[in-house]
């Protein structure tokens, strides 16, 4: 299966829908661009309130909360995304914070260049994802060790082992340890703050810092991961981007459409509904199926391409609406930081092996990433 391959191609272009089955029933996948935009803003039709069901798959076996603020709607999630929302703006407006990025980048970046070879997704993407999310929570690098033990998914990792229970109680040490601390990290954030006068209660902080470690993880591994594999095969793209440093932004967008990581986030229809020619009864859910959207011909020249400057370029790759992700300008910043180091210190990457990570669901196949990548990073000259 290549990246280039769109299983979701041939319904997209018939009826727009695609059926899989999740949790005993047929749910109908949403795979045009404007549907999927559509069905996005309007949340009172189709509801994100709906606790470990936001994909799929149902998460209730591997955690027992819910994730705030995703797992809400408004007026509730418009308050709950307010108390944490300074947390993850901070890498589209802190020149600090930008630069701490560039230079952990660089770090990783270094280590694979004395290497002979590296494995990309376990020696360069996953610690980077977690070093980089110490930054966000503002806690100590150390702190990233642990993290990294958890593999590339702490709900699913590839052997077969859940880490939701070490999360949790790593979680709950965390809010006890800074109980009565005054500190800026997150958890003693989370520990001080109030929604509507009142403290979050354990349960409500417990939801944040879960949706934190889980939410922009294997996403970010396998997007930064998948771009390492695209430069390889693909050597004139970096020096395409070595030419002019501008083209850096345009291509971080069009890498996030083209790998699209997450398959599809679901959303529960209280009153039922009609997406096209598929009836919702009442309390059955739809998915929004992002990588089908981001390569609807209709919005999209070339969608199979990667087009490094592509403009306009209105993919879905972080969300859409008033739930859109979170960490979008986190992932932005480790793009842009892996881009920009590259374009400065590799003359090129060799592909030694790649195995890809290939995504089994009752009415298709798709890839999403790697399982392993292994390469040698070639100094520029």
């Amino acid at each position: 299966m290549t990246a280039e391959q769109d299983p979701f191609r041939e319904d997209r272009a018939a009826t727009g829908i695609k059926t899989m089955r999740a949790e005993g029933q047929d749910m109908p996948l949403i795979l045009r661009l404007q549907d999927v935009r559509k069905t996005c803003k309007d949340w009172k039709t189709f509801s994100n309130d709906d606790p470990y069901m936001i994909v799929p798959h149902s998460e209730a076996d591997v955690r027992s909360v819910r994730q705030y603020p995703i797992e809400t709607d408004p007026p509730d999630h418009t308050d709950y995304r307010a108390l944490v929302e300074p947390f993850f703006k901070r890498p589209s407006s802190d020149p600090e914070y930008m630069e701490r990025m560039r230079d952990l980048v660089g770090r990783c970046l270094t280590r694979a260049l004395e290497a002979d070879e590296i494995e990309v997704v376990r020696d360069f993407s996953l610690p980077l994802q977690s070093r980089s999310l110490t930054m966000l929570l503002d806690v100590q690098e150390s702190e990233a060790e642990l993290w990294i033990s958890w593999g590339t998914h702490v709900f699913k990792e590839g052997d077969g082992v859940s880490k939701g229970a070490e999360l949790s109680d790593y979680i709950q040490g965390k809010f006890e340890e800074t109980a009565d601390s005054d500190g800026s990290d997150f958890f003693s954030t989370l520990n001080r703050i109030e929604f509507r006068g009142r403290p979050l209660t354990l349960e409500e902080k417990h939801g944040f810092a879960n949706m934190a470690f889980a939410g922009g993880r294997d996403t970010v591994i396998h997007t930064v991961t998948s771009i390492i594999a695209y430069l390889a095969e693909h050597p004139e793209a970096l020096e395409f981007l070595r030419e002019d440093e501008s083209r850096i932004t345009p291509a971080t967008e069009e890498f996030v459409r083209w790998v699209s990581p997450l398959t599809a986030i679901a959303r529960k229809c209280p009153h039922g509904a009609q997406v096209r020619d598929a009836e919702v009864a009442p309390g059955e859910r739809v998915g929004l199926c992002w990588p089908s959207a981001n390569r609807d011909e209709s919005a999209f020249k070339n969608p199979d391409d990667v087009v490094l400057d592509r403009a306009p370029n209105p993919h879905v790759g972080f969300g859409f609406g008033i739930h859109k992700c979170l960490g979008s300008p986190q992932a932005r910043l480790i793009i842009r930081s892996v881009l920009q180091a590259l374009c400065e210190r590799v003359g090129t990457i060799r592909l030694i092996e790649a195995v890809p990570e290939v995504e089994e669901e009752s009415s298709f196949s798709r890839r999403v990433g790697y399982s392993k990548l292994r390469v040698a990073f070639e100094p520029r000259a």
